[in-house]
């Protein structure tokens, strides 16, 4: 099973790239799933919906989205690391989520916010929204890092424990919920 790893701050200077670095060492060292593979926003660069076909019917005519749907389509889980922006989630995660449709339907979603006191909690509340109307399952689990920049040391993110066992506790949940909807996935090819 491969997971994907989507991170979604395109800022420069951010802390999504850290925090995503930091996560992605988490999963791998968690061992669930077989590939863990990272989708960085920044570096996918999608610009605002310039495809003139609705994503359900799959009918793609920009590169950049093909290449993006075959990332998510490789996946079998997601897991979304994001900051905060005023009360939200921040607009390319929300671009890069609509870009596609059937490439997400039943798949279980991991969520990784980081922000001031709110940790980023408001975002992943709103994400969670976007995520079942794509038909994703989000899991209850989530990792929160509250006040993230003291934690950042020379471009490294080191957060305290509790960090690391609930990106744990979250990925023992992605794994359970991934393996339940690989039969509406494959029922649904």
């Amino acid at each position: 099973m491969t997971l994907l790893v989507v991170i979604a701050s395109t800022r420069p200077g951010r802390v999504g790239l850290p925090v995503g670095k930091w996560f992605v060492e988490q999963a791998q060292k968690h061992g669930g799933f077989d590939e863990v593979a990272v989708a960085d926003l920044m570096e996918l660069s999608l610009p605002l919906l310039d495809e003139p076909q609705h994503p359900r019917l799959r009918k793609y005519t920009k590169d950049h989205t093909v290449r993006w749907s075959r990332m998510v389509d490789a996946a079998d889980a997601v897991v979304f690391v994001m900051p905060e922006y005023n009360y939200s989630m921040t607009a390319p995660l929300k671009n890069a989520v609509d870009f596609l449709y059937s490439e997400w339907n039943y798949k279980a979603a991991g969520l990784v916010s980081y922000g001031g006191i709110s940790g980023g909690l408001r975002a992943q509340q709103q994400a969670k929204q976007v995520l079942t109307a794509v038909r994703m399952m989000p899991v209850p689990e989530s990792v929160s890092i509250p006040f993230v920049a003291q934690y950042l040391k020379d471009g490294k993110l080191d957060p305290p424990e509790a960090a690391a066992q609930s990106a744990q506790a979250m990925l023992d949940e992605l794994r359970k919920w991934t393996t339940a909807l690989l039969s509406l996935r494959v029922r649904q090819a």
